[in-house]
């Protein structure tokens, strides 16, 4: 597993549920690591193991611990960089939603050797759309449940009044259901092409 996954999960918990708790979670996995380094890679299993011991640990489905980190990609301070990465997806949110079959070779061209899952956003209708996640080869199927919380942060940043649920997963995919009640339903908050200078 890239180092930036997990490194992302460390800075989630730290930041949200404080040092001690990840602390916690490590000791109740004995694990030996209690930081990642963004580029170094790491058994896939140390990643499962963190994602257990945190649902564990605060007594929730991992599938909801899972979506509170992708709304943590988003709106937190420290993860800037990919907000704007997502944000040159269109100025809409629609714009943005149709964009993200592309999100894959968008993060490669940033991090070559993160591999993300096969995307695909189906539509049908006019404000009703679906969107896939391919996890085939995959271990346990997760990546659905972070884009639920990133998807529901994003439509928070352009302002749009979404509802959306994971529908499951399958073999080889993870469904997510989109219905979009209204596109510019508050004001979106403020993005910059650049990030600003301190």
């Amino acid at each position: 597993m890239h180092g930036l996954i997990n490194q992302a999960i460390e800075r989630f918990a730290r930041a949200t549920y404080g040092n001690g708790f990840w602390e916690r979670v490590c000791r109740r996995r004995n694990l030996p690591v209690l930081t990642f380094e963004a580029m170094q890679s790491y058994d896939p299993e140390v990643t499962e193991a963190l994602l257990d011991g945190m649902a564990q640990v605060l007594g929730k489905p991992r599938g909801e611990v899972l979506e509170d980190i992708g709304t943590f990609l988003v709106s937190s301070p420290s993860t800037g960089a990919l907000r704007r990465l997502l944000r040159f997806g269109g100025t809409g949110f629609v714009d943005f939603l149709l964009s993200l079959d592309d999100l894959p070779a968008r993060v490669r061209l940033a991090v070559p050797e993160l591999e993300l899952p096969q995307m695909e956003l189906r539509e049908h209708g006019a404000r009703s759309f679906s969107f896939v996640v391919r996890t085939e080869g995959a271990g346990k199927p997760w990546f659905g449940h972070v884009m639920v919380g990133l998807l529901r942060a994003m439509a928070d940043d352009y302002g749009a009044l979404v509802v959306m649920e994971h529908m499951g997963a399958s073999p080889g995919r993870e469904i997510i259901a989109i219905m979009l009640l209204e596109a510019s339903f508050a004001e979106g908050r403020r993005f910059d092409l650049g990030a600003r200078a301190p």
